[in-house]
């Protein structure tokens, strides 16, 4: 049995899986870990590994329409840092083989298949669960460098 971790902070979000909403994610994901005061790096990292998550809902999970997509932010102790952001969209009918880089679902679309890759180069660990027709849930940690404040 798993005992859940209380965070110091968290946020959840909703937006629907528009293009714009990418650039939304990334902000907002931005301005609720500078609490933590990271590293330059390690923002960038986040925000592009959030950036990735997301696009894959834009992109895949609801192809040609609309959905939502939730994401939560938690800020734990010792500078660690959860990030889940799932859909309901179609769902990956091969997990393992989606996690292949290179491996793409739309190539006519110029996609490079490196989602899964940059997330999980950027972060220390990697879940991703999915059920056909129910929707995805990727799931990222990353503990920040301690700094030492004047």
């Amino acid at each position: 049995m798993r005992t859940r971790i209380h965070p110091k902070n968290e946020m959840t979000l909703r937006f629907p899986s528009l293009a714009e909403n990418e650039r939304f994610a990334r902000i907002a994901l931005s301005g609720f870990v500078s609490a933590l005061d990271p590293t330059i790096d390690e923002l960038t990292e986040l925000k592009t590994a959030v950036s990735e998550a997301v696009t894959n809902c834009i992109v895949h999970a609801y192809r040609d329409t609309v959905g939502e997509v939730t994401m939560t932010v938690r800020l734990l102790e010792g500078g660690r840092v959860y990030i889940r952001i799932s859909d309901k969209g179609c769902g990956i009918e091969d997990v393992g083989q989606a996690r292949e880089p290179l491996f793409t679902t739309a190539p006519d679309e110029e996609r490079a298949g490196l989602g899964f890759a940059i997330m999980e180069s950027f972060t220390d660990s990697l879940r991703v669960t999915s059920r056909r027709g129910r929707g995805t849930t990727v799931t990222m940690q990353r503990t920040l460098t301690t700094r030492t404040r004047p």
